[in-house]
Order: structure tokens, then C-alpha cells, then sequence
């Protein structure tokens, strides 16, 4: 849970933009915004828009404040990782790969909303086994968990060097014996949150994705700009990002074994919290990463059903095996 809410902090701080280094400002110094999408044009794009569009003259209107003249960018469709220099590691090795395999995989579906769902379901595919790992973990946590409570009463109130000491022993003993690695359970969230911010960059700074739609949804348009222009079928996209976020969560709720009442109940007010900051947010993300949100998080749902089902299947075997010898 304290994962999920790392990754909600770092989008909303994304969200106030962290100053307008990045972003194209006009003669009074404000963020240009390409009005059909409400989105903000940045710098630092890796490709050019379609010649001709609308889009393409805003950028050509400010072409000395980019960071590669629209002489030196490639077109999208031509779009490669070493295309122009990369400004660190960060961008070589997350933000380039992913914009070209969303370029690379949109032009050959012929859609780019359907590039980014493919992409981020394969990228939950490949997570899958530290997913699985994980799940282990969680299982294994809810085992061990009266043994650690007993060690916390054990020192409670001891805070010398020696009890600490003693208490920290106690415990990896325990992990020890149920086979619990802490790092392993927040291991997918930390894989996740750079994927998440690469997958943000990757779309902001390729401007042709802003131009296609899906489903009737402009992939560039915030739901904000999309409800102010009457169109209420974004309001859709909010509730789909809720319910998907707060099922997928639902699962760390239902891990609360041996917690106290308080406990459960300060996760359950931040659950909701967050679902609330999370919808918030989205209304003034692009489309494209709302179809990305949407897939991911209704995945995660699902995988966590299925977890949960296997669990309880091998349970019940173990009730069977235990009745069946006695």
C-alpha cells in the first residue's frame, strides 16, 4: 500500500509541473497548449507530428524553443531509438524504447490506443512472475504474522541497543523460517513506478499520438478538456480508472490478517483517498494513459482473483488431507 502511494505522489507532483523548463511558453510566459487536447506541449519531443496538421505549425511556430530544430527530427513513422542524442540514461534506456515500440507496434495495428493497451498487458506479462512471487510473499507474511506480533509485545517498551538488537534477530528468524524476503514484496511496485513515469514521457513527447483516437476517444485529450467540450463518454474513462484502481487494491485490503482494527481501518481510509487523488489526476492526463491505467490496474484485478482463487483451492486441499488422515 505505501508503494501505491509513492507512485500517486510522484503523479501528482508530475501533475503541477515542476516548473516549465520543459513545456513551450509563449510571449507571457505561459505553458502552449494545443487546444483540441488541453495538452501541454513540451520541448523535448522525439518525433514531428503529422506535416500540414494544426499541430505540426504550433511546433513550427516555436521551433527555436525546442530541443531539436523540426529540420533534425525524424518523422514519427521513421522514428528510431538513436534517433538524436539522449539527454541521460533515463530516457536511453525507459522513454526512447517505449515511444518506438508504441510508434513501431501503432503504425503496424494501425492504432496507437491499441499499441499502448497491447503494450502495457505485455508489460504486466512479463511482471507476472515477481506478481506470483509476491503473492507468495504476502501469503507467507499472513503465516508468520502472530509470531511477529508476538515479538513486538515481546520488546515492547525496550528500547535499548541490545533489545533491538535481539528484536531484529527474532524476526529474521522468523522470515527466515517462512521464507519471506521483505524487499521481494514491494519488488513490482519499484518495476512498475519507472514504467509508469517512462510511459507518461513517452506519450507527452510523441506528438502524433495525440492525434489519433480510439473508441471515440481522442488519445491526446484530457477528460477535463473532453467533458468541458460536452462530450460525457470521458466521464466513462474516470469511472473505468476508479473501479479498476480500487479492485486491484481491494486484494491488499483483504491481506489484513492479524492487524489491528485500527490498522484496517486507517487502510481503508486510505484506500479511498487515494482513489480519489488517482481519478482526480486523471482528468488532466491524456487518454492514451488512461487506456493504459485501465488495462494495467483491470489485470492486476484479475490476476489478484485468480491468485486468490488458487489460494483458496490449495487450502481446501490442505482441509481434505488433514481430515482424510485423521
Amino acid at each position: 500500500m505505501k508503494n501505491k502511494i509513492i507512485i500517486v505522489c510522484c503523479l501528482l507532483l508530475l501533475l503541477t509541473g515542476c516548473g516549465n523548463s520543459n513545456y513551450i511558453l509563449n510571449e507571457d510566459k505561459q505553458i502552449v497548449k494545443y487546444d483540441v487536447t488541453g495538452q501541454m506541449l513540451q520541448k523535448n519531443i522525439l518525433c514531428l507530428p503529422e506535416k500540414d496538421g494544426e499541430l505540426y505549425k504550433i511546433y513550427e511556430q516555436y521551433n527555436d524553443q525546442l530541443n531539436y530544430s523540426i529540420d533534425k527530427l525524424p518523422s514519427c513513422d521513421n522514428y528510431k531509438i538513436s534517433s538524436n542524442e539522449s539527454s541521460g540514461l533515463w530516457e536511453l534506456i525507459f522513454v526512447k524504447p517505449l515511444a518506438y515500440l508504441i510508434l513501431k507496434l501503432g503504425y503496424l495495428v494501425k492504432n496507437m490506443g491499441i499499441s499502448v493497451i497491447l503494450i502495457g498487458l505485455a508489460i504486466r506479462l512479463i511482471l507476472l512472475p515477481f506478481s506470483i512471487k509476491s503473492s507468495k510473499q504476502s501469503q507467507n507474511m499472513q503465516k508468520a504474522q502472530p509470531e511477529i506480533e508476538k515479538i513486538e509485545r515481546k520488546y515492547r517498551n525496550r528500547t535499548d541497543n541490545d533489545s533491538l538488537m535481539a528484536k531484529s534477530q527474532e524476526t529474521m528468524l522468523v522470515y527466515k523460517k517462512y521464507k519471506i524476503n521483505p524487499i521481494m514484496g514491494c519488488l513490482v511496485s519499484f518495476l512498475q513506478l519507472p514504467l509508469f513515469f517512462a510511459f507518461l514521457q513517452a506519450i507527452y513527447r510523441t506528438p502524433v499520438i495525440y492525434e489519433q483516437s480510439l473508441l471515440g476517444f481522442q488519445l491526446g485529450t484530457t477528460p477535463m478538456v473532453g467533458i468541458k467540450a460536452g462530450n460525457y463518454m470521458y466521464l466513462l474513462l474516470l469511472v473505468l480508472i476508479g473501479v479498476s484502481t480500487y479492485f486491484s487494491f481491494k486484494q491488499t485490503m483483504s491481506n489484513t490478517a492479524g492487524q489491528s482494527e485500527d490498522m484496517v481501518k486507517q487502510m481503508k481510509i486510505m484506500l479511498y483517498v487515494m482513489l480519489f487523488v488517482i481519478v482526480y489526476a486523471s482528468l488532466n492526463l491524456p487518454t492514451a494513459l488512461a487506456f493504459y491505467w485501465i488495462t494495467t490496474y483491470a489485470f492486476i484485478a484479475v490476476q489478484n482473483i485468480i491468485f486468490g482463487l488458487f489460494n483458496k483451492d490449495k487450502k481446501s486441499k490442505k482441509i481434505i488431507k488433514a481430515k482424510i488422515k485423521n
